[in-house]
């Protein structure tokens, strides 16, 4: 009884023990095995490498791949361990041999270590002694127990040393091949596989005949082997080694850190969703165009192409690339600065009021010369139209008539618009950017302005998939990583199928109408006559060009693809010539050119409704329109009005004067509907157009009773505010008043303030020097018609 007493507290304590063994077997691995940093990685679709960058620790370290070249695995286990996929982790005949062979040698000649416990040395680091050796035998048999053969040769393959810097198989490939390790040869993989055992010693550039007879002694193993023919083991061996390591490519750099910047230290690979030739064409087309341009100081230049079906990035170039040259700061990703768009929001606006009953396509808008609170915008070629369709206006690019829309729209309507775009720099009030924000007033991305026709793109295409309702999913940001769940781009969209809503940030038939109106806009270089082309592919595109010429934008797009290209300084400096439509827009039809045609949209023909259009005016056909069209319009386009241009008019019976029943019976006039443009509008649209007809004069002899709308100041508009430069003499400059009336012979009486100034016949023009303070303008015309309004000269001390 005593004895087993005795015994079970020594049984007690070789079980504690063997657990406490057991238990530091089983966790002394840690999960992860190695921490080093590794390099930022970007591939494209179709796995070739893009770009990548050195780890944080100055190491060329891949991260580990998802499996290793076959040629690789039989040239390092043939090289380094022979029995690896017979042995669990420890080969004890090597370990025997060496033993032996350092007994002998009277120091260290051989490890014996096998693969296993090489990646177990490879990620502790320390010293190497007998102690740790021990340690190392233990965590190789740990390591077999979870890992698979494959998984141990991937971990190798990925950090042992390469020489130099180059840690890691991939890595070492580009390094001294410039290649991906799947393309390498036999002599290439074989040299490679030899480097790990004496990376310090062996590497290119340096003992050259040493690692070639290290090299050629493997070769002759393999053909030993029977793994590869004799022959083929000769050729191998006439192949040169690599000399200096090679710099990697760097084919999308911006888009590598844009993944640093948006993953962080969560992943350092990414599968991108480039397309590897495309990405290499449109950046050396941007290098081109940019050699050219540099003639002129402009120094940058960035394209984004995107693949409507999916919702992919297609090509990414951030800028030309060329960090040797400081002063043309390329490292600068273009298509995350914020930048003033110019008119590239335009077809936003435009697509916005025909969304919200607004206008209609061709709905007149006015421009003539406009003040607005102190604010004068001004059209690019200086001239007014008087009234221009609301679609030409758009395809022209037309300033003053944008100007006039958003005041109608709303400025604070409009930019609630662009934040459901979702616009991420609009960062400011409303207020803060006013009317300007449709001229360029505020900034924007690349980015964000790509992925709005983006989206106004995929809502089109998929006006038939959804049963008359809308996927929000379609104005997402477009995705630059690649999808790996085996789904079709048209299963990817079925799964928010019944994640719909019934409204869309800009309806369908908008989006159409908007499309059409900007595939009219001439291409440079073509003079309008693409369209005889057959190799012409239809696109809706618009250019914009910023304040003091910075920025030059072209984006186009197709019912497959979205292009966006910009052109300038990053340093934001303007350069004469620096124009959307003479800088960009040649960029990106080029691009196109790269790109496989594309139909045209389909109609979506059960989003549009049939309505009666004026013909002249493009508003809803009110009933003395007598031409009138039928046009397929947004269902909001009801809530427009009717056409306010067309009016009844009474002429005598030879249709020469207008009359009255003070001069006339009505039976003997003549009631005929007119087209009639207010007076400021009318002066400059008829200089334009020929066939308009102005109203008759009236009868001598009648009133007039509508004599309040024969004149119209053109400038200043009523209550304005003006500022009077002072001439270089120090004298106050002269101020210029404009106006117009209906009657090309009329004359008109100038008063200022209640006093004659002058009279004028013909153009109405009139240069005062009014003192600071406001004025009441009276204007008279021959026929005793009166105008009259107010301005107020501002002081300039003041002021």
């Amino acid at each position: 009884m005593l004895k087993k007493l005795n015994y079970e507290p020594k049984l007690l304590i070789s079980d504690a023990v063997f657990l406490f063994l057991l238990l530091w077997f089983w966790f002394a691995l840690p999960s992860r095995l190695f921490v080093s940093p590794t390099s930022y990685v970007v591939e494209a679709s179709n796995g070739e490498l893009l770009s990548a960058s050195i780890a944080k620790d100055g190491q060329w370290r891949f991260p580990v791949a998802d499996s290793i070249p076959e040629k690789f695995a039989q040239c390092i286990v043939a090289f380094e361990d022979k029995r690896f996929y017979n042995h669990p982790g420890v080969d004890m005949l090597a370990m025997s041999r060496a033993m032996r062979q350092n007994w002998r040698a009277k120091s260290v000649v051989s490890g014996g270590s096998t693969l296993s416990m090489q990646v177990i040395r490879l990620s502790r680091k320390e010293s190497r002694t007998v102690w740790q050796k021990l340690i190392e035998v233990l965590l190789s048999l740990r390591l077999e127990i979870t890992h698979s053969k494959a998984d141990i040769l991937k971990l190798y393959a990925a950090n042992a040393p390469f020489g130099s810097n180059v840690v890691g198989l991939e890595a070492a490939s580009w390094r001294y091949f410039n290649r991906s390790p799947e393309a390498l040869s036999w002599g290439e993989m074989a040299t490679l596989a030899v480097l790990p055992n004496s990376p310090s010693l062996v590497h290119p550039g340096k003992n050259s005949v040493k690692l070639i007879k290290k090299r050629n002694d493997l070769l002759d193993k393999l053909a030993t082997l029977k793994i590869l023919d004799q022959a083929t083991a000769n050729l191998s061996k006439l192949e040169p080694i690599p000399g200096k390591p090679q710099a990697l490519p760097q084919n999308a750099p911006h888009l590598l850190n844009r993944f640093k910047t948006e993953f962080g230290n969560k992943e350092t690979r990414v599968i991108s969703t480039l397309n590897y030739d495309l990405q290499l064409k449109v950046a050396a087309l941007l290098k081109r165009y940019n050699n050219r341009y540099r003639a002129n100081d402009i120094n940058n230049i960035s394209a984004l192409i995107l693949d409507v079906k999916d919702g992919t990035v297609a090509a990414y170039v951030g800028n030309i690339y060329q960090p040797e040259n400081k002063e043309l700061e390329s490292h600068v990703d273009m298509i995350r600065a914020a930048r003033s768009p110019g008119s590239t929001l335009k077809p936003l606006l435009y697509a916005s009021m025909l969304n919200d009953g607004f206008i209609l396509p061709k709905t007149l808008i006015a421009d003539i010369p406009t003040q607005i609170g102190g604010y004068s915008p001004q059209n690019y070629d200086l001239g007014y139209d008087g009234a221009i369709p609301a679609d030409k206006a758009l395809s022209r690019s037309l300033n003053i008539p944008s100007v006039k829309m958003l005041q109608n729209y709303k400025y604070q309507r409009f930019y609630d618009r662009l934040k459901k775009f979702g616009f991420s720099t609009l960062n400011k009030s409303a207020d803060h950017y006013g009317l300007s924000l449709i001229l360029g007033g505020s900034e924007v991305t690349m980015w964000d302005l790509a992925k709005t026709y983006l989206g106004m793109a995929r809502t089109l295409n998929h006006f038939n998939d959804y049963k008359g309702k809308y996927n929000p999913h379609d104005y997402d940001a477009p995705s630059y990583i690649r999808n790996d769940t085996g789904m079709s781009p048209e299963q990817q969209d079925r799964l928010y199928q019944y994640d719909v809503q019934i409204n869309s940030v800009i309806d369908h038939a908008s989006i159409w109408n908007t499309f059409n109106a900007m595939e009219e806009l001439m291409r440079p270089g073509e003079e309008g006559l693409w369209e005889q082309f057959s190799s012409s592919q239809r696109l809706a595109w618009k250019t914009g060009t910023s304040f003091g010429f910075r920025d030059a934008w072209a984006i186009g797009l197709t019912p497959d693809y979205v292009v966006c290209v910009w052109v300038g300084n990053a340093d934001g400096e303007g350069r004469p010539g620096l124009t959307g439509i003479d800088a960009a827009a040649p960029v990106m039809f080029d691009i196109f050119k790269q790109l496989p045609n594309s139909k045209w949209f389909k109609t979506p023909l059960n989003k549009l409704k049939k309505m009666r259009v004026c013909r002249q005016s493009g508003y809803k056909a009110g009933e003395y329109c007598k031409d009138a069209v039928e046009e397929l319009v947004s269902p909001a386009g009801e809530k427009t009005t009717l056409c306010p241009y067309h009016k009844l008019v009474h002429l005598d019976g030879t249709a020469t004067y207008r009359v009255t029943d003070a001069c006339e019976t009505p039976t003997d006039m003549l009631h005929l509907p007119w087209f009639i443009l207010p007076p400021a509008m009318e002066y400059y649209y008829r200089i334009k157009h020929s066939d308009y007809k102005s109203l008759p004069p009236f009868k001598p002899g009648c009133s007039e009773e509508d004599n309040q709308y024969v004149m119209e100041m053109i400038y200043p508009k009523n209550n304005a505010s003006i500022y009077v430069p002072v001439e270089f003499d120090g004298s106050r400059g002269k101020v210029v008043l404009n106006a117009t009336h209906r009657n090309t012979d009329a004359k008109i009486y100038w008063h200022i303030d209640g006093e004659y100034v002058a009279a004028t016949t013909t153009y109405h023009q009139l240069a005062v020097s009014p003192p600071a303070g406001k004025h009441t303008l009276t204007l008279v015309d021959d026929k005793g018609a009166r105008l009259v309004q107010a301005f107020t000269i501002l002081d300039k001390e003041k002021n």
